[in-house]
């Protein structure tokens, strides 16, 4: 079990990572952001830190991505738009 959560906690920080080099942001720009130092935040891109629910908030604010997408990243988002038929009008 404890294994298991380590090895989500390992995807969510990867996750991150790839987030933040997908916008071609730096560690520095988000160390900055977040008032912390580049090695405190590189930390917590390795898993030396504990990410708390607090940091996991923020970086995703920063980076403008949704909680949910960064813990689960291939669960596919459903959008629905509707469509018009004029044949559908006539019933």
């Amino acid at each position: 079990m404890k294994n298991s959560i380590k090895n989500r906690v390992n995807e969510i920080v990867t996750n991150i990572r790839l987030a933040r080099e997908r916008r071609n942001y730096t560690q520095d720009y988000l160390a900055m952001r977040m008032n912390v130092s580049q090695n405190a935040y590189s930390k917590i891109e390795l898993g030396y830190s504990k990410l708390t629910l607090a940091r996991l908030m923020e970086i995703c604010n920063i980076l403008e991505i949704p909680i949910a997408e960064m813990v689960e990243p291939c669960q596919k988002q459903i959008s629905y738009r509707l469509v018009y038929n004029p044949a559908l009008q006539a019933i």
